[in-house]
């Protein structure tokens, strides 16, 4: 059984979270040669009876799907972290479980992640569509673009809106929530509920008995019976991190827990990197904006948070967008994966140069990486004077706020 990717995601509540906030964030582990791209897509109708192609299957659409900004690998169809119109946020892990993940193809955990932010307009709703079409469609397929292993692995979920968190963890149809509505949360790529569930499966315990894992008389603890015998179920890098901050969580505490390779929270193994990361603010004033910070480039501590804001005339940002290779994508056609097409768009070919810069030349890397601190603190500063004033934002203001955010850095790196 491969090891799932050590990625972390987090939510800080009030009053652990600063004035009324709730702050998300999340770093994606990757294979390191990975590219991710952040992409908008806008509110849609469709027509009835009308199919929606997933990245291995296709499954029947809905009437209407909601706005999303999303950050995902770019061979792929759906989103490893995102948020949509809503103000609902969420990120998913791999993990390994008791019983092993499908290699047969069928929604990747990645898909539902985007098909909850389409599909949902509060956590809860996000959450109950992604357990109706596990149970429709199962979960299974290769995680990574490789032609020649199958790596797949079970999902688990933090789904967030401005009232409350909910922690899914599945294993196939199978499944178990928690929610959460005060104090932080960290889920990472192994199985985190224990004996308090506030839903699960019907069959879940029935499940567990069957398969001789729970003898039904003992309390039922879900990671004790689902998770594999030989996982040390101890606390991972991201809830030992969340836990030691002494103040309250903002939005720059979130950014610096991503930042953190000393506690194994931001990635860099000779097999995997965080190759993007996402923070988002949720007001609990509805009168706020939510405010979505993207990277779209690897290794948070190289790299610039840009800011997002939902409105209705957002501007596409096509340097953030990879390479689309339609029908001839080798992640498309059968065998798969047979090729690797360069995905890299323009942000990231930009980046390369800066990250090679800060490698290399310690002294110009020192300089460079203070202007993009500052660069990314000019755009911190700002958002933050949008949630403090008493004005009504005007959404003219904000339409191109994430194209100028990309348009600067690239130039800057030019």
């Amino acid at each position: 059984m491969a090891a799932a990717p050590p990625s972390c995601c987090f939510v800080a509540f009030p009053p652990r979270a600063k004035d009324g906030l709730v702050v998300f964030g999340k770093n994606s582990a990757r294979p390191r040669d990975e590219v991710q791209e952040v992409v908008y897509f806008s509110a849609a109708n469709h027509e009835s009876e009308s199919k929606v192609e997933c990245t291995y299957i296709s499954i029947d659409q809905v009437p209407r799907t909601h706005a999303i900004m999303i950050s995902r690998p770019a061979w792929l169809w759906g989103a490893e972290m995102g948020a949509n119109e809503h103000g609902v946020c969420i990120a998913n892990e791999a993990v390994n479980t008791r019983e092993p993940a499908a290699e047969s193809e069928a929604l990747l955990g990645m898909d539902l992640v985007r098909l909850g932010l389409e599909r949902g307009e509060t956590a809860k709703e996000a959450l109950d569509v992604i357990v109706s079409l596990l149970q429709e469609h199962g979960q299974g397929g290769n995680y990574y673009e490789d032609a020649d292993s199958c790596y797949s692995f079970q999902s688990s979920y933090l789904i967030v809106d401005r009232d409350e968190a909910w922690v899914l963890e599945t294993m196939g149809k199978y499944w178990a929530a928690k929610r959460v509505t005060e104090g932080m949360k960290c889920i990472c790529n192994q199985l985190s509920l224990t004996t308090k569930m506030d839903a699960e499966h019907p069959e879940l315990r029935s499940y567990a008995q069957s398969q001789g894992w729970w003898t039904g008389e003992e309390e039922f603890n879900f990671s004790e019976v689902f998770s594999p015998a030989d996982v040390y179920l101890g606390c991972c890098a991201g809830k030992d991190s969340l836990e030691k901050q002494e103040e309250s969580i903002t939005v720059q505490t979130m950014i610096s827990i991503l930042r953190d390779k000393v506690s194994g929270v931001c990635v860099d193994t000779d097999s995997f990197l965080t190759t993007a990361s996402i923070v988002s603010v949720l007001p609990q004033d509805r009168s706020s904006p939510c405010i979505h910070y993207f990277t779209g480039t690897p290794d948070p501590s190289r790299s610039i948070f840009k800011p997002f804001i939902f409105v209705d005339d957002v501007k596409l940002v096509p340097k953030t967008q990879s390479p689309c290779f339609g029908d001839e994508d080798p992640a498309k056609k059968e065998p798969r994966f047979q090729e690797k097409p360069d995905r890299r768009h323009e942000l990231y070919k930009a980046h390369e140069w800066a990250r090679a810069v800060i490698e290399n030349d310690q002294e110009q890397g020192h300089k460079l990486r203070k202007t993009m601190l500052e660069l990314e603190k000019q755009g911190l500063e700002a958002m933050e004077e949008i949630l403090t004033s008493p004005d009504p934002l005007d959404p003219a203001e904000v339409g191109d706020l994430f194209y100028d955010c990309v348009d600067t850095e690239i130039k800057f790196f030019k």
